[in-house]
């Protein structure tokens, strides 16, 4: 796709829109704890927990989790265990995974140097060319576009049509501002997070409305939401001020090695406590019952002051907090 697709675009110039969007940046921005300086490590970091995760749920474990792994080498150094814990709560532990193998290669392979290419980048474990490009291009002023879902939309509706696949990056390519390529990726992101919004845009506050074909019309096309439902029952077995836990097996398609409250195998008891809980594509009613663990159950005693510091998964450590263990 050429600019030039775009007739309200090619009357305006290419330099125009960066412009008005970059000013508009500047002074409208969110004030985020990951743009407070632009540390490989810390672009990294905030560009893994916010794949498929809001950012209003990101800032605080964030700040969180960069407390306690400050710099690469702390994260490379850190037992699995520990990283898990630290990440719990964000869900999609895979991701906690391979941030701390690829920490493990950046300070074996790389002297503890982030590549400062988004090409070298995408060798590390768990960063595809979005992530390469977002660290590349903030971190090192690589220029190299970006293309998440906010800026598809912005996108899309500046071009009329929907368009995807690797024809939207070469138009985020062609649309790039080369001497500012971080400001620019994260002004589309933050434009598409906070304006062009999908459903509701915010058109009047749009810094490049003049340019748009569509003034909000053109939707994202969305697959239909397939969620299952779901009833499942754990035993919370607390006393003397210990929880009994069980663990997730290595193998576990899931959360590997995580632990979590048992679970009971029948709905029929009467719940000291109910909530909701959805991961992946099923909507959980999660009942949790006051009763000892089922008998054979493999787990073990935990003393609560412990119990907040394990890699626990995100369901148990919202149960235990409900119930006011943790």
């Amino acid at each position: 796709m050429q600019l030039e697709s775009s007739r309200k675009l090619n009357a305006r110039s290419p330099a125009h829109f960066r412009r008005r969007l970059l000013q508009w940046y500047d002074a409208n921005k969110r004030d985020l704890p990951w743009r407070k300086n632009t540390n490989p490590y810390n672009v990294w970091l905030s560009e893994i927990m916010l794949q498929q995760t809001r950012v209003a749920a990101v800032i605080d474990h964030y700040q969180r989790f960069l407390k306690r792994f400050s710099t690469v080498e702390k994260l490379a150094k850190a037992r699995e265990a520990s990283v898990l814990a630290a990440w719990s709560g964000l869900g999609y532990y895979r991701r906690a995974r391979m941030l701390h193998a690829a920490a493990k290669k950046i300070v074996r392979e790389h002297e503890s140097n982030f590549p400062p290419t988004s090409a070298e980048l995408r060798n590390l474990p768990g960063i595809g060319r979005y992530t390469a490009a977002a660290i590349a291009s903030i971190s090192f002023q690589e220029p190299v576009a970006v293309v998440d879902g906010n800026v598809e939309r912005v996108l899309g509706r500046v071009s009329g049509k929907h368009i995807g696949g690797e024809r939207v990056w070469e138009f985020a390519g062609q649309l790039l501002d080369a001497n500012r390529p971080g400001d620019f990726n994260q002004a589309m992101m933050e434009l598409g997070a906070t304006v062009c919004l999908p459903h509701q845009p915010t058109c009047p506050a749009c810094p490049v409305s003049n340019f748009c074909r569509t003034r909000g019309a053109l939707a994202r096309v969305e697959k239909p939401s397939r969620q299952k439902k779901r009833t499942i029952q754990y035993a919370l077995d607390f006393r003397d001020g210990s929880v009994f836990l069980v663990q997730r097996t290595r193998t576990a398609s899931l959360m590997a090695s995580m632990w979590e409250l048992p679970e009971l195998n029948t709905t029929s008891s009467v719940p000291y406590l109910t909530l909701r809980h959805s991961i992946t594509v099923t909507d959980y009613t999660v009942q949790v019952v006051r009763q000892p663990a089922p008998q054979g159950a493999s787990g073990k005693w935990v003393p609560v002051s412990r119990a907040g510091t394990l890699p626990l998964t995100g369901l148990a450590r919202k149960i235990l907090r409900k119930a006011g263990i943790i």
